[in-house]
């Protein structure tokens, strides 16, 4: 069920701009550097589901089947390296149903997702913002040193291997523990990834919904609520700036999808 008590409403694009870059100052350093992770969506009714959950049926027991069988019939010269979390990563990318979601640290990738679909222009959208930083509190200690030592917000595909190499191992790391969420950066496998300033979460248990967790750590997040009625202002916004499907989906399905909606019919 959502939480709606840190839902934060745009009024107007300049108050969305506030709310994209609020608590973004560092001032150990004196610069901007935002602690967000952003995930776009274009109904605000939409919880943190991931696609193994999407798949139903028994799927918690389906993920190392539907993993098993990727890393076999799409060989071994897929990847760069033979781990776990780079194959997660790319089955992820190419559409197959796992535990993990995708976010951005880019506040306008996330607007973008939010408002791609004219067809969802009369509900409201949403950017969900977690803060990594808060998040590393209620990590187990291994990986919670592991960041220290590295100075790190997130983790490397090789850290976490360094760590738990199998997604048994990752999730047995919540033993004595409360089940967790990482935030970890995907290997840069192809200009789409590199374009949506992409980072994945993955939970320490399939079957749950990151909303769950989130609204029972309430100080870890807040939702930027974008009214319908702002969608299209947005919208035109974005792509006057080239925040299009044409840089975020380089290629002609990208290029394709941006001229469908800059010369369309603008609908209710």
């Amino acid at each position: 069920m959502l939480d709606r008590s840190n839902d934060r409403i745009a009024t107007s694009w300049i108050n969305l701009q506030e709310l994209l870059f609020q608590d973004c100052y560092e001032a150990s350093i004196d610069r901007y550097r935002s602690p967000y992770a952003m995930r776009g969506l274009a109904d605000a009714t939409y919880e943190l589901k991931t696609g193994l959950i999407r798949l139903g049926g028994n799927y918690a027991e389906m993920e190392k089947h539907l993993l098993r069988n990727f890393r076999k019939y799409a060989g071994k010269e897929s990847v760069s390296e033979d781990l776990i979390w780079n194959w997660i990563s790319l089955a992820q990318h190419h559409g197959l149903p796992t535990r993990v979601l995708d976010w951005t640290f880019s506040p306008y990738v996330a607007l973008h997702f939010a408002t791609e679909n004219t067809q969802q222009f009369n509900v409201d959208g949403v950017i969900w913002c977690v803060d990594f930083k808060r998040i590393r509190a209620f990590l187990p200690i291994d990986l919670r040193n592991l960041l220290e030592k590295e100075k790190a917000l997130g983790f490397t595909v090789q850290m976490l291997n360094d760590i738990c190499s199998t997604l048994e191992a990752f999730d047995a790391m919540k033993t004595g523990h409360e089940d967790f969420v990482a935030f970890f950066e995907p290997p840069s496998m192809d200009n789409r990834i590199i374009n949506q300033f992409a980072l994945l979460s993955v939970m320490s248990n399939p079957t749950l919904f990151m909303n769950d967790w989130l609204n029972n750590h309430s100080d870890t997040y807040y939702r930027i609520i974008i009214p319908a009625n702002l969608k299209w202002e947005v919208r035109d916004k974005l792509d006057q700036a080239n925040i299009t499907e044409r840089v975020i989906f380089p290629g002609l399905d990208g290029l394709s999808a941006w001229l469908r909606r800059w010369y369309g019919t603008k609908h209710p």
